[in-house]
């Protein structure tokens, strides 16, 4: 059996199996591990990182990290309320906690546990910046991103484990074991990621205009932030992010959208 038909059969057995329909774009897409599951990890895993870090309370920045993940979280609730999602963020736990940590970083579990690393805030350059930087990481947890990913890791395991049984002769076996893992990184798995980057660029502008920012600043943000990498990013194609070239032009062209989005929920002015 060719490997292309193993793969297929996989992804579609799994796909019949278990999915689930993401709010901002109406596809299916792949839930082999359910939020019932997913979460329960999920907070159990941020209350273990926040046990081993030093969480920073009662400052300027910490009550502004809690204050703008608050109005994305309320962003979030209108839109997909008015987008026939209602109690879709029921399950959610919504958290906000700034951390004491030089690294250039911000992540938001499944379930709504959000982290900001101080590292950050001097690119973000205040609230507007940090919304921007918020909203893109609360729409990796409202696509069930992190539920893609894991079920798209175990049909590529899945598919490595039977390309091991079928394949009888140990030459082409093990030629297999060499270009699959390559093959399926570079042209399936890194892809995957990059739209999912893409994806929550979109969704987080328009959360960080409806909650009342200037989605024009996300563009800015990624300048800052390319200036910050100076050069030193791998080609998009080896990366599992955008290039920021690549996201900038894109946020340019989304934060008319995303104004225009915001207007239909009254929101005209922005921060």
């Amino acid at each position: 059996m060719k490997l292309k038909n193993i793969f297929v059969m996989l992804g579609s057995a799994a796909f019949i199996v278990s999915c689930a329909v993401n709010p901002f774009t109406g596809k299916k897409t792949m839930a082999l591990v359910p939020n019932s599951q997913l979460f329960p990890t999920a907070f159990a895993q941020y209350d273990q990182f926040l046990s081993e870090n030093k969480v920073v309370k009662g400052t300027a920045d910490a009550a502004m990290v809690t204050r703008v993940g608050q109005k994305i979280a309320v962003a979030a609730e209108r839109w997909l309320t008015a987008n026939g999602y209602a109690g879709y963020l029921n399950d959610y736990k919504w958290e906000y906690n700034l951390v004491d940590d030089k690294t250039v970083n911000a992540w938001c579990m499944p379930g709504g546990k959000i982290v900001v690393y101080t590292g950050i805030l001097p690119i973000a350059k205040g609230e507007t910046g940090l919304a921007a930087i918020m909203g893109h990481e609360v729409a990796h947890a409202l696509a069930n991103h992190g539920q893609q990913r894991m079920s798209a890791a175990y049909v590529q395991q899945g598919v490595a484990i039977a390309g091991n049984v079928v394949i009888k002769d140990e030459q082409s076996r093990n030629a297999f074991n060499q270009y699959y893992g390559v093959g399926s990184q570079v042209g399936v798995m890194l892809p995957f990621s990059r739209s999912h980057e893409t994806e929550a660029d979109q969704i987080g502008l328009y959360l960080m205009a409806i909650a009342g920012y200037n989605p024009a600043e996300a563009a800015e943000l990624w300048k800052r932030m390319s200036a910050l990498a100076n050069g030193q990013a791998p080609p998009e194609l080896l990366s599992t992010h955008p290039s920021n070239e690549s996201r900038i032009a894109n946020l340019t062209a989304l934060a008319p959208k995303a104004k225009a989005e915001a207007e239909k929920f009254g929101v005209t002015s922005f921060k």
